[in-house]
This record gives C-alpha cells, sequence and structure tokens, in this order.
C-alpha cells in the first residue's frame, strides 16, 4: 500500500473552522495525512508533499497593485504565513490548491492583482452567498481542470467578493462565471498548482468536486 502523502491546510486560526473540518475530511477520503497550518497552529515540521491554502479574509491590498485605502478585511499575520507557504511550494515544485482567497494570494505572490470588490460589477451573478452548488462555471477544454473534473461545466458554491483580475506569471485562465469573471486558474508550464474561486471542501460529496482532493492526493505520491 502506497504511503499517505502529508498535506498542509492553511487557513484562519478559530478553534471552530468548518473549512478546515471538511478539507480534513476530503483530504482523509482521498488518501492523505491532512496537517492544519495557522497563525495558532504551527507546523509540525514533519516533510509535507503538497499544500492547500485555504479561505477566508481579503488580501491586504498592499501586497498588489491596488487602492491602499480600500476597505478590507485583512489579516496580515495570515497574510505573511500563506505567503511564505506558498513561495516555499513553489521553490520546492510542491503540488498546490488554492481555495478561494487561495486561489487569489497564488496569483499575488505571482504578480497578479485582484479585484477589491466585485459586487456592483456583477450583472447576470448574484451577490448573495451561499454553500450549496447553486452558480455556474464554465471551464476551457483541454485544459488539466476540465480533465480532473471529467467536465466543462460545473455548478459551484460562491462565498467571495473579491476575484482575480490581472494574471501572475505562469498562470492561465480556465473558469469563468457568467459575469465573466475568473474562477479558475492553473500553471502554465505543467507544474500541479490549481486555484478556484469557490469552496469545494464542502461539496466533496459531488464526484466533480471531490476530483480535486483525489489530484492533490495523487500528485503528491
Amino acid at each position: 500500500m502506497a504511503e499517505r502523502p502529508r498535506i498542509g491546510v492553511t487557513g484562519n486560526g478559530r478553534r471552530w473552522s468548518p473549512s478546515w473540518w471538511c478539507t480534513a475530511i476530503a483530504l482523509r477520503l482521498a488518501g492523505a495525512i491532512p496537517e492544519r497550518i495557522s497563525v495558532r497552529h504551527p507546523p509540525s515540521g514533519r516533510p509535507l508533499q503538497g499544500i492547500i491554502i485555504g479561505g477566508g479574509d481579503d488580501i491586504g491590498t498592499e501586497h498588489y497593485d491596488s487602492d491602499l485605502r480600500a476597505k478590507v478585511k485583512s489579516d496580515p499575520a495570515r497574510d505573511q504565513l500563506e505567503i511564505a507557504w506558498i513561495e516555499q511550494a513553489l521553490r520546492n515544485g510542491l503540488p498546490l490548491l488554492g481555495i478561494c482567497r487561495g486561489a487569489q494570494l497564488i496569483n499575488v505572490v505571482r504578480g497578479g492583482n485582484l479585484h477589491v470588490d466585485i459586487r456592483k460589477m456583477r450583472r447576470r451573478t448574484y451577490n448573495r452567498p451561499g454553500l450549496l452548488p447553486t452558480k455556474q462555471v464554465f471551464l476551457v477544454a483541454g485544459s488539466n481542470l476540465a480533465g480532473i473534473c471529467k467536465r466543462q461545466k460545473l455548478r459551484v458554491n460562491s462565498l467571495h467578493h473579491q476575484a482575480i483580475n490581472r494574471l501572475g506569471r505562469d498562470l492561465q485562465l480556465v473558469g469563468r462565471d457568467l459575469d465573466d469573471f475568473t474562477q479558475a486558474v492553473e500553471d502554465d508550464n505543467g507544474q500541479p498548482i490549481i486555484g478556484v474561486q469557490w469552496h469545494p471542501e464542502y461539496l466533496f460529496y459531488l464526484p466533480a468536486h471531490f476530483a480535486l482532493f483525489r489530484w492533490l492526493v495523487r500528485e503528491s505520491r
């Protein structure tokens, strides 16, 4: 039996974190050992074979080309922690999955920027957040992500009010919503890096979303 890879999962430091627990369940079902990492959960020091950068707080505008006066609910300590983990993953070639904020932060680390608030920019989608898969995302045919999910159209959930604007280095856009906002990116050079704007950890009971965790575990082996 193949050894179970250890996957680091970053996120908020709160004791009750549904995102962490759902991600941990999905990873265990996919055959991995999850390790929680946050400003209150230091890493164990054991080698990690993959990284998930989780969702949550806004990213501080000082990290990308934006109006520094824009009102965001950021966590500077978390920003620094997760930027360091993304840089380490990129440096060491570790498989990397970014979820919501995590996808945005990967883009920022690679030199891209964000729409600080898309709520007034929506035309064909709504601003009401929800955990159920009520929103449509269209994946690019032939992309790695479309192959992983085995489809080009997904129903996803939506909890965000920010989104990727200018793409960072070596990232390609592989998913859009009805308002043409970026919903998924992947590495342009074949590195195992995927970022999604939705929250697959709350949808792991659906095969197309659980496939993202299976992909990460497979790449981590």
